[in-house]
């Protein structure tokens, strides 16, 4: 079974804090989800793989760790998760970026991919999926689908806020895959929101309804 990573860390809840409000405006809730986003990399990216490289200091020559030459692969599922990703980038600015476009039935809550677009040979990457929201699961159910679909099999899934339901639905899915959130809320209400939540967040990161 994949890790479920609660990341707890006083910054973390403080920005998310500020997130939930209602009255928080769409450029601040970028800027924290940015904020946020590198916060959460630090742990996301603990296990990453190291090599030794010699280093020529101003005192001597010795060897220090460094990155292993991995492929790394970010992908936004759309249009949310490209909230996401700046942050990431800013750790890891060598990462390529790939997107999955996901639209889910106002009725149903199911939803449909629209759009799919990779780096050549992405297959062999390790790969971090990103959505500031794992509400049902229906969209990181079938992203990480479609992703093993195509040949992946290194993948990771970071979310803002996630609810039991939405967790549980993953875990059921794909328990190979770590999950990392930055706060597990109550549940659902009728229309498939989080609560408390903080709303829409695609709407609230673009300014739209």
């Amino acid at each position: 079974m994949g890790s479920l990573n609660v990341i707890s860390h006083p910054l973390i809840e403080a920005k998310l804090t500020r997130m939930r409000d209602k009255n928080t405006s769409s450029q601040d809730f970028r800027l924290l989800l940015k904020e946020i986003s590198i916060l959460m990399g630090y742990e996301i990216t603990r296990n990453f793989e190291t090599v030794d490289a010699e280093v020529e200091t101003p005192i001597c020559v010795s060897k220090f760790p460094v990155l292993k030459e991995n492929f790394f692969t970010i992908v936004p599922i759309l249009r949310a998760g490209l909230g996401m990703v700046d942050g990431l980038l800013e750790l890891m600015p060598f990462a390529h970026v790939g997107h999955i476009g996901l639209v889910r039935d106002e009725e149903t809550h199911v939803p449909t991919e629209y759009y799919y677009k990779m780096p050549e040979g992405f297959e062999r990457s390790e790969v971090i999926v990103v959505d500031p929201m794992l509400a049902t699961g229906g969209s990181a159910v079938d992203a990480i689908s479609s992703l093993k679909k195509r040949g992946c099999t290194n993948i990771r899934l970071v979310n803002l806020v996630a609810v039991p339901e939405g967790i549980a639905a993953v875990q059921k899915a794909h328990p190979d895959v770590d999950i990392y959130v930055a706060a597990v809320d109550e549940g659902l209400n009728e229309d498939a929101y989080i609560v408390p939540g903080l709303g829409d967040a695609g709407d609230r990161i673009f300014g739209t309804k």
